[in-house]
């Protein structure tokens, strides 16, 4: 396997996640084939020729311009890699670019409609029903990600200072700030849970009936379902709850900087996404009130 060492690299040193370091090998084996077919890597006989070739049979293969950026990410941080160590002369990917991309306006669900969901909820009583309210809401009050919800513990939540440690990509951990509201709800599915459910996993703050942590399955099946009434919404899932954070954050005045925080981001450009769907509310707002437009 050619790219053994920098699997490695990436697992232990750069402490990415097995699914990530997965992803990194399938598009170096892919390019792999298509550059030497079932015969040894040389990284050394790779150029800028051979890869553009790649990129544009990528294309050609019906694979959209993200994918293909993805593919040519993995190239560029192995032959980084292989630079850095010194296992290479030159960096033949160093300046390539890829296709370009068009960032897709993110789906959200507006404060009127997250309001009504929430109220519905109220409604309910039984132990899921507790647990799935309140897991929306940490989804919908602080913006984390799927894994980061699964991977919270008991002891990550801070009751008097409000805050949740939250641990993310790469195992960065970062603090986020909740409401007096979630409070009141977290303590109520807190005191439900440990009533209710004989010897829940300690490993985890959000529990099955059986006392065991949900899996990633299990979160998606519960978000979509309970946003199933939600109008004109095509896509239901836990991102979209986050993307709702964001959008509603910087549609009440909030700095784009604080947002790219609280959500964890490694860069603006990523936070900077959520812009566009707030510039398209004003918009909508714009034509909707003024007198001319």
């Amino acid at each position: 396997m050619p790219f053994e060492s920098f699997l490695q690299y990436l697992q232990y040193e750069k402490n990415y996640s097995l699914h990530t370091v997965e992803a990194y090998e399938n598009d170096l084996q892919q390019f792999k084939e298509f550059f030497c077919g079932e015969e040894p890597l040389d990284p050394q006989a790779v150029d800028a020729v051979i890869v553009r070739r790649w990129l544009v049979f990528l294309m050609g293969e019906g694979y959209s311009p993200r994918s293909v950026n993805r593919k040519l990410s993995s190239l560029k941080s192995f032959f980084r890699y292989l630079s850095k160590y010194n296992k290479v002369e030159s960096n033949p990917v160093k300046r390539l670019v890829g296709p370009k991309t068009n960032k897709p306006i993110p789906y959200f669900i507006n404060d009127k409609e997250m309001a009504k969901l929430f109220l519905e909820l109220e409604t309910e009583n039984s132990f899921e029903d507790e647990r799935d309210k309140v897991l929306l809401d940490v989804f919908y009050s602080t913006g984390i990600r799927c894994a980061e919800l699964i991977g919270l513990k008991d002891e990550d939540i801070d009751f008097g200072a409000q805050l949740i440690r939250v641990t993310g990509k790469r195992n960065k951990q970062r603090l986020v700030p909740f409401s007096t509201l979630l409070k009141e709800n977290l303590q109520a599915y807190l005191s439900v849970r440990n009533e209710q459910i004989e010897n829940p996993d300690k490993r985890a703050f959000f529990v099955r009936k059986n006392g065991q942590p949900l899996s990633k399955t299990i979160v998606y099946t519960i978000v979509k379902r309970r946003l199933s009434d939600v109008p004109n919404l095509s896509k239901r899932s836990p991102h979209v709850l986050r993307h709702t954070f964001a959008t509603s954050m910087l549609n009440h005045g909030a700095d784009l900087n604080a947002v790219k925080e609280l959500l964890g981001h490694a860069s603006l450009s990523s936070t900077e996404v959520y812009t566009h769907t707030t510039f398209e509310e004003l918009k909508k707002t714009y034509h909707q009130a003024h007198p001319r437009a």
